[in-house]
């Protein structure tokens, strides 16, 4: 499977300690199957941080995700409760249950793949955890957003598993 990148720079090793944390999925190295929204990250981190856009390209092994080695959660496509709930411990810089199976702050995940989050998911994350709608009003608020898809990358051991074959300008 190609897994893209989008930044500002040619990445030619990653590090995890760069990594920023409360991400959706914690910290980690995020990329998506999608090229095109791999290239709208490219132009937004450009405009924020300066240089050029630029798409980093990588190759993961066939049956990667379905490695029973690597401790994976797939949440699918398509946002749902459990999604959600995952989101929003992770991106809470006060959520301190680190046992918890419902955040990866901990990296207790190597792999992590499902939705992104955007800024309007945000804003029903806020008012869901403000107690203005219930779960089912947060969830039924995101089916009906266009959704997007990303793979995280935590542990050094699933980094190992990413192979550059390219960039893209």
């Amino acid at each position: 499977m190609t897994l893209y990148h989008g930044t500002n720079i040619d990445i030619r090793s990653i590090d995890l300690a760069l990594c920023r944390p409360y991400k959706d999925f914690g910290r980690g190295f995020y990329t998506t199957e999608l090229l095109e929204q791999a290239r709208q990250m490219a132009k937004r981190v450009a405009r924020i941080y300066g240089g050029t856009p630029v798409v980093n390209v990588y190759e993961i092994p066939e049956g990667l995700l379905e490695d029973k080695k690597l401790r994976i959660k797939d949440f699918g496509k398509i946002p749902s409760e459990a999604w959600a709930i995952f989101v929003m411990n992770n991106r809470n810089r006060y959520f301190m249950d680190f046992g918890s199976e419902n955040c990866n702050l901990d990296c207790k995940y190597d792999i992590v793949s499902g939705p992104i989050a955007d800024d309007e998911m945000a804003v029903l994350f806020r008012q869901y955890q403000n107690g203005m709608i219930s779960l089912d009003s947060l969830t039924k608020g995101m089916t009906f957003k266009e959704v997007t898809s990303q793979y995280s990358f935590h542990t050094e051991k699933s980094i190992k598993f990413l192979k550059k074959v390219g960039i893209l300008v």
